[in-house]
């Protein structure tokens, strides 16, 4: 391996922080942050990290097996179609508003969207980018979680079980974008930002965004934590070393797009799908 190689190599096991966003140092300000990181994912992902490690605690102290028991993602809200088609349309815009969330609480402390890379500056890149993360974690992680399912260390996950109605599509695409939207800003741009202000190591910050994103899918059993640590720590530095956050954001838009809409017209016509 020549210098530069091994230089190049340093430099993604071993980044360096940028200079910006500065370190926060007065005192007050780092408490202010500190509790706002508190009240923010209390509210948003850390409090569905909480619940999702009681589910699968719940889980797992039934007497059925793990692989013989369901994890529902986007289901029926209500009897009434139109009902239903609304309530799914609000849960998405939910998780947009969390995303949102840390959008504006960075835009109050002085950066703006483009310095977390949600901007149309480098679209090739981006569109590059992309494709070479869905290639990477798309196929290989659907591998792990049927690997994992098989093995009885997962819950059968059914991405949709919302009824054949002209909606349905829509409504799990824009779900799709939603749960996208609210992880890779919140978990990504907002969290990796903040500890960067705090001054934590980029590698210390990227595993315990990763640890975070794992936690909050618990509920799929073991197998939906591994798989999900392993696409933080990959999506965490792939942000880190681009500052390009649109990727990740499209990438985990495809990758639930394909699950959610693909498992609901594919279900009842292969016979291994949970």
């Amino acid at each position: 391996m020549s210098t530069t190689e091994r230089s190049g190599l340093r430099s993604w096991l071993l980044p360096v922080a940028p200079a910006f966003p500065e370190p926060i140092t007065d005192a007050k300000e780092r408490r202010a942050v500190k509790l706002e990181l508190v009240l923010v994912f209390g509210i948003t992902l850390g409090l569905s990290g909480a619940r999702s490690l009681l589910s699968l605690v719940d889980s797992l102290l039934r007497p059925v097996p793990l692989a013989q028991q369901q994890a529902q993602l986007n289901v029926p809200q209500a009897a009434a179609s139109l009902l239903d088609l609304l309530q799914q349309l609000l849960n998405a815009l939910q998780l947009v508003g969390w995303g949102g969330l840390g959008l504006y609480l960075l835009w109050r402390a002085g950066l703006k969207v483009r310095d977390l890379g949600l901007d149309r500056r480098r679209p090739g890149f981006d569109a590059l980018v992309t494709l070479g993360i869905a290639a990477v974690i798309g196929i290989p992680g659907l591998g792990l979680y049927f690997l994992s399912y098989h093995l009885g260390f997962s819950l059968a996950v059914q991405p949709s079980t919302l009824g054949d109605t002209w909606w349905r599509p829509i409504a799990l695409t824009l779900s799709a974008f939603g749960n996208a939207f609210a992880e890779e800003v919140l978990v990504i741009g907002y969290l990796l930002t903040r500890l960067r202000q705090l001054g934590v190591r980029e590698n210390a910050s990227l595993f315990g965004a990763a640890v975070l994103r794992g936690s909050y899918h618990l509920y799929q059993g073991f197998g939906g934590f591994v798989g999900n640590l392993v696409m933080g720590l990959v999506f965490g530095r792939v942000w880190q070393k681009t500052n390009r956050l649109w990727p990740l954001v499209a990438a985990h838009t495809l990758f639930d797009v394909v699950s959610f809409v693909g498992y609901s017209l594919l279900k009842g016509h292969i016979s291994w799908l949970p």
